[in-house]
This record gives structure tokens, sequence and C-alpha cells, in this order.
């Protein structure tokens, strides 16, 4: 039996003639709980994969304030994306839009003004006329407009999530009226960031000047870290100070939502701590990238040999910081592959394991077709594939 002594002299002894000590091969530290923040509801999600990694009351329905112009915003880029808007079309500003009360953008009644600008008023500025007007020139009218509204947040899957007006005011019945959740707010900024990606852009200006007026972007994180660059700050007395914020740091992108925070500053740092935190203790591992060849595998009776085997759309896996240099893959193909094969043919799959347990699966297809070989071919190839 080795003593406490000896075993210290032997871990020694490894050490000075292999580099390591025989216990260094430790399992990772747990990751700590999330810390708690000070909101009613707040989530944290990998853009890229969707996981939650963090949340407290993801499914409460809330009042979300401005954020509901995330969804006004949303559809005006769907709108120029699928030709029935222009960044350039004159919009004409209603009384109705210029006494919109709260924060605005101070657009003139009776005037015209392009949809680039009103985006700017809406995304930078939170202006509740700019939004007004908007809805009105796309829905004939704002009712008209938040019908749309919800049936985009159907599409989404946004499935607790009710609109009353495009701006976040809040309406006669309260949250009955106009609600939604951290989980369908996070919903929606990663389909802002998925789909409409060069009008996501506008989330990071810092500012914006209309009619002489210059107006800072409340979302002071843009400010405080150069990781961020999305996405919409919310406030009314009944919904407390709200943030949906997006952060990029190296290959990884996460979006918290925080509703119900009790002031301003808040919000910011309550917003920066969840992100910090993710960022810390996460990864976001891209697994292939699409089409890419990853081998070849042997082809019987065709024309070619073999053929190039590939992913055929990326994927992405949120793990804690540290695991992916513990991801095993392993490539499993379905049979002997006798020609024909078409371009895209599944093939087979790649595992990736962790720990010895299966995390994820994907198909291998075929990059490219290889025809039928000639009569001598498939005869010879056959007798091979006898004897293999």
């Amino acid at each position: 039996m080795i003593g406490r002594r000896s075993a210290v002299l032997f871990g020694v002894f490894l050490l000075l003639f292999t580099g390591r000590v025989a216990f260094a091969d430790v399992a990772p530290l747990a990751i700590p709980a999330p810390p708690g923040l000070a909101a009613k509801s707040y989530l944290l999600v990998d853009y890229n994969t969707g996981k939650i990694i963090a949340e407290k009351n993801p499914d409460l329905p809330l009042e979300p304030a401005s954020l509901t112009k995330m969804m006004t915003a949303y559809i005006v880029s769907f709108q120029i994306r699928h030709g029935g808007l222009k960044p350039d079309d004159l919009v004409p500003i209603s009384s109705n839009a210029h006494s919109a009360i709260g924060s605005r953008t101070f657009l003139e009644p009776g005037s015209q003004v392009t949809v680039r600008d009103l985006m700017y008023g809406l995304v930078v500025q939170s202006g509740n006329d700019a939004s007004v007007a908007l809805a009105e020139h796309i829905g004939g009218s704002e009712q008209g407009f938040v019908s749309m509204m919800n049936e985009m947040a159907g599409r989404l899957g946004m499935t607790t999530t009710l609109f009353a007006n495009s701006t976040g005011l809040p309406p006669p019945g309260g949250v009955k009226e106009h609600y939604s959740t951290a989980r369908d707010l996070a919903v929606l900024a990663r389909a802002v960031i998925r789909d409409h990606p060069k009008h996501y852009r506008l989330y990071s200006v810092e500012e914006f000047t209309y009619n002489n007026i210059t107006q800072k972007n409340r979302n002071t994180l843009l400010l405080h870290d150069p990781s961020v660059d999305g996405m919409k700050t919310g406030h009314t007395e009944a919904a407390g100070y709200c943030l949906v914020a997006s952060a990029k740091r190296d290959d990884m992108r996460l979006i918290s939502v925080l509703l119900g925070a009790r002031n301003e500053q808040q919000r910011g740092t309550e917003s920066l701590r969840i992100l910090n935190y993710g960022f810390r203790f996460y990864e976001t591992v891209q697994l292939e990238k699409s089409n890419k060849a990853l081998g070849n595998v042997k082809v019987w009776g065709g024309q070619a040999d073999d053929v190039s085997i590939a992913v055929p759309e990326e994927h992405y896996l949120t793990l804690q910081t540290g695991q992916s240099n513990r991801l095993v893959r392993e490539f499993k193909i379905t049979g002997d592959l006798v020609a024909p094969i078409t371009a895209g043919q599944k093939l087979g799959v790649v595992n990736y394991a962790l720990d010895g347990k299966i995390i994820a699966e994907l198909p291998l297809v075929a990059l490219q077709a290889v025809e039928q070989g000639g009569f001598i071919t498939r005869t010879t190839d056959s007798f091979k594939r006898m004897f293999k």
C-alpha cells in the first residue's frame, strides 16, 4: 500500500518524466447557477442554436412597452424585402400620427417622410409618431396593421403574444389586451437578425437627427460594451424598464431579454450581467459548414470510383466552455454505395458524441452525381464486392 508521502513523490515522478501528473485529467468544474437578476422575467438564448442558457419566468405575459416596435420594424422590413415597400417611398404624416404621445420623432402633420427616415425614428428614437405613421401607411389604419402584427407573431411561433397597437403604449385594457413574454420576444429578436440583417444594423445606430432634433439611442449598452450591437428598450409605468440586447463575441451571439426592471440603470447592468455569464461559461460550436467536403466514399459500378460527402446545412451546438475539446465525430455510411448516385442523395449520417453520449446526428449527402459505369466496370465491381 502506498502511503500519502509516497503518493506525492510518485506524482512528482510522473510530472518530471511525462510532463503531467496522473490526476491532471479531472472532470471540469460545475458551472455556477445564473445570477439572480432584479427583473420580473428574463431569458438568455444562443442566437445560432436557440438554446436557452438562463431564464426566469420566461412565459409570464407582461406588457412589452416599446419592445413592441421590434415587430413593427420587422413588418416594415418584410414589406421592403418582398417588394411591397421601398426605403425612398414617401409616407404622409396624419394628425393621428403627429399627436402620438410619449417618445417622438417630432414629425410635422401634413408632411411626407421617407420610409427610411421613419425606420430610423422608429428604431433609434423609439418614436411613437413614426410607428403610427408606418402602421397607417402599410395597414391602411393602425388597427389594420395590428392584425398584420398578430398574424406575423403566429407565423414566427410567438405563442403567448397579443398586440393591440404598433407602439407599445398601454391600451385601456392593460396587459389583457397587449402582452408578450421573454420567450416570445427572444423568438422575435432572432427573426429580426436572421431575416433582415441589413435592417438589423439600425439597432446599433447611436443617434439620429430629424427636424433639427438629435436624439440618442436609449440602449446605453451600445456605449458600454463594444460587443453589443442591438436591440431595443422599452418603458411604461406598468411594464417597468425593459431591454432586449444582442451581443457578439468571436463566433458566439447571445440575445438577452429582460422585462420589469425598476429603473434604466438596472435594466442595463442586469442585462450585461447575464450576457457576461453566458459568454464566460458557454460557447457556440459550429459542427460543420454546409456542403463542404468531409471526405470521399467508395462507389461501386460507377463512372467514378468515389464520391465526396458533406452535410447539407450548417449546424451549431451550445456547449459548456471547454466541452468542444471532448467531442468525438463518427461517420456511418448506409451499406455499399452502388451507382447511380444523385447529387444531394443521403448516404449516411455523422454522429457527434460527448463523453460517450451522442448529442447530434447530421445527414451525410453526396456532393456530386456519379453515373452508372459501363458493363465491364459494373461486372468487375460486382465480383470485387463479393470478395472484398
